[in-house]
């Protein structure tokens, strides 16, 4: 990848943080997912709550499936299960 294009994808990034990549890379490799996996945990939390906030009437199941769809870029049915 030419160097030119290797800023413009971490343009405007934030620096790393050294001192939390030092302490991932000293976890057990079976460890190392779990801050992601609380990452990911934590926004879909704020987009649920977001779109709970903006459709207060919709279920909690037609809130998960809209969360879902947000953060996947797979096609999927409006309703479910599809008819």
């Amino acid at each position: 990848m030419p160097e030119a294009e290797i800023k413009e994808l971490v343009r405007g990034l934030d620096p790393p943080d050294w001192v939390q990549i030092d302490l991932i890379a000293g976890m057990p490799p079976e460890r190392r997912t779990i801050p992601g996996l609380h990452a990911q945990e934590f926004a879909m939390a704020v987009v649920r709550g977001d779109l709970r906030r903006r459709f207060p009437y919709l279920s909690l199941a037609q809130l998960n499936l809209m969360t879902l769809k947000h953060f996947t870029p797979v096609r999927m049915p409006d309703e479910w299960p599809p008819k």
